[in-house]
């Protein structure tokens, strides 16, 4: 179920049988070691959101394929970063757009980490102009524990690593350089540190964690639990009601 494919006079009932939802993947494009290519998170996000919309009927609105990656310096070339109020502003603008197209429950699904900030400012802004529009953001390496557990498994401060070359060994091998994922493992280096510290500050190569464990078989089944995971949590949303029927705007008595 895909926005850009669906016509104007489609929309509207398909937007009706799916609770006025819809879903916004938001991605990056940015260096991924040298194993990977740049268009890993967009790739990611494009994929288990299609493959969400498909499951739950939910229109997903087209992907957006930059983000917020100014912590990956630049060191390293492919880093196409976006500053977070660009972000910000973009997705607060997506989101009006979808609302007077009819959306009420926008599920924004983040497949780059330090995105999260800038589309919870997003969030914030669209829920405080828009009474009666929900928004949730979800963040796919913690859709459920078990998909935390396995991004975290070879570095909390991950990239680049077993899990991401994994599913791309399943679902876009052309993304993956085979020939340099037994050079390319880089540990954490950021337990019990104080400050966030850039990309080029704890990593030698762009890479946090073990890619040279990856195999497509535990990509295949680490990407059907994300599939899953975030399609039951959209299905949820699809009939929730806020807790209490206050207005944003009116004052109590």
């Amino acid at each position: 179920m895909l926005w850009s494919q669906r016509t104007w006079v489609e929309l509207s009932a398909d937007l009706e049988a799916a609770g006025r939802s819809a879903i916004l993947p938001v991605g990056a494009t940015e260096q991924h070691g040298p194993h990977l290519g740049c268009g890993v998170d967009a790739l990611l996000g494009n994929r288990l959101c299609a493959a969400a919309a498909a499951r739950t009927k939910v229109p997903m609105l087209p992907a957006l394929p930059y983000g917020c990656s100014l912590g990956h310096s630049r060191r390293w070339p492919g880093t196409l970063a976006v500053a977070p109020i660009t972000l910000i502003e973009l997705v607060k603008q997506i989101g009006d757009w979808a609302y007077h197209a009819g959306v009420r429950r926008l599920f924004i699904v983040n497949t780059h980490v330090t995105n999260a900030a800038p589309l919870r400012c997003a969030l914030e802004m669209l829920r405080a102009e828009h009474d009666d529009m929900m928004v949730a953001l979800f963040n796919s390496a913690t859709l459920s524990p078990r998909v935390r557990q396995v991004h975290c498994a070879d570095g909390e401060d991950w990239h680049a690593n077993d899990a991401e070359t994994s599913m791309m060994l399943a679902l876009a091998p052309e993304m993956v350089r085979q020939d340099r994922l037994a050079t390319a493992d880089d540990p954490d280096r950021t337990a019990g540190l104080v400050f966030a510290h850039p990309v080029n500050r704890t990593s030698r190569n762009g890479v946090t964690g073990l890619p040279s464990r990856a195999s497509a078989d535990n990509g295949r089944q680490w990407f059907d639990w994300m599939v899953e995971d975030l399609s039951d949590l959209i299905t949820r949303g699809m009939t929730e009601t806020p807790p209490l029927d206050h207005s944003y705007f009116t004052q109590t008595d």
